[in-house]
């Protein structure tokens, strides 16, 4: 199949089977890159014959003890078709019907997914501003208050993300200091882990000394952000109770048929350290970025770089100048700071055209 599309100089792009351009590239978001070539290798070797549907398939068992490698032999892993979906879940199977949840303000949760938390999970969120994204106990107490008042949605569970959504990182010091400080109070902590891997190449440290060892309950662990076709899991930590994670899942349209294709790519990235290889190469091309832009008269960073984001400042009209060549998001418009990300395949060219053009953008 042949089809004719615009470029983005307006002229005529003929492409086979294709209607985008590949050699474009953005910045705007880690779920701009596609699937890594691992990850269709597995899509493809998971799709001959015919196999059990609904997770009673040798992926998702086999998947169960590739996760329990990572976070422990006490951890459930339950495949997702989404991030939103991911948390929504384990927060629903912490929370009872009048509880109440503890994040940041500039949590996912809270920010970009549509009031899912709230319309279909049926709970409270109690936001906190935060400088970077980073709750700590003394302003988790903030709203960790009222059990027992009728009239008060009950504060129940801590949500962190690692790394936050300012693409700053959490050490496991911090996550303990707030596990231990959450589990005094009767709290449950869940962890939004989009990004979990990349926190993981930041620190240097295996997964499960940043979540099972320090005392997180429950985590959503990302893959579309690194390198996957779809799909993201949610992994149970704490193996005292059952988090009727089978039937939630099922209610909340979250079951897949076919769930050997999620398991299956996930069994790839965590394998032979795809994750940890996709993940430290997009930060090593955000530290590369930062560098750049950070050297440029005129642009300030406005966050630590310790993954794969960056964000920064830029002088009135220059965002708008950029964007002719890459796009990107606007995280403040007032203060003009936006946010690029870097992905597995991004690439030092990528990084350089994008410095390049910023700064032909400042010094305009």
């Amino acid at each position: 199949m042949s089809v004719s599309v615009e470029s983005k100089a307006g002229g005529p792009l003929l492409l086979a089977g294709r209607l985008h351009d590949p050699n474009y590239r953005g910045f705007a978001s880690d779920n701009y890159a596609g699937a890594h070539p691992e990850i269709i290798a597995a899509v493809q070797a998971a799709n001959e014959g015919h196999v059990t549907a609904y997770g009673e398939d040798v992926y998702t068992r086999a998947l169960q003890q590739v996760v329990q490698s990572h976070f422990g032999k006490a951890t459930t892993a339950f495949p997702v078709f989404n991030g939103t979906a991911a948390n929504v879940l384990a927060l629903q199977a912490l929370l009872p019907r009048w509880g109440a949840v503890i994040c940041a303000a500039t949590a996912h949760i809270n920010t970009d997914e549509n009031g899912a938390p709230e319309r279909i999970g049926g709970m409270k969120l109690l936001p906190i501003t935060t400088p970077d994204g980073k709750l700590t106990p003394e302003l988790i107490d903030a709203e960790a208050w009222g059990w027992g008042d009728e009239h008060r949605a009950q504060p129940l569970v801590v949500s962190i993300t690692q790394t936050t959504e300012l693409g700053t990182c959490y050490t496991p010091e911090e996550i303990q200091r707030i596990a231990e400080h959450v589990h005094a109070r009767g709290m449950k902590l869940h962890l939004d882990g989009a990004r979990l891997a990349n926190a993981a190449a930041h620190l240097g440290l295996p997964l499960r000394a940043f979540t099972t060892e320090v005392g997180v309950d429950v985590l959503s662990f990302g893959g579309t952000k690194n390198g996957l076709l779809f799909g993201e899991a949610v992994v149970w930590l704490n193996s005292e109770s059952d988090p009727g994670l089978h039937y939630l899942r099922k209610m909340n349209m979250q079951l897949a048929s076919k769930m050997r294709y999620v398991s299956a790519q996930l069994i790839a990235l965590l394998t032979d350290g795809l994750w940890l290889r996709s993940a430290g190469h997009a930060n090593e091309m955000a530290q590369r970025l930062s560098a750049g832009v950070s050297a440029i008269d005129g642009v300030a960073l406005t966050q630590a770089t310790e993954s794969n984001g960056v964000f920064a400042v830029l002088p009135p009209g220059a965002a708008a100048q950029v964007r002719e060549s890459f796009r990107f998001y606007d995280w403040d418009q007032v203060r003009g700071e936006v946010r690029w990300m870097c992905s597995w395949d991004t690439t030092e060219t990528d990084v350089q055209s994008l410095v390049a053009a910023v700064e032909a953008a400042v010094v305009a």
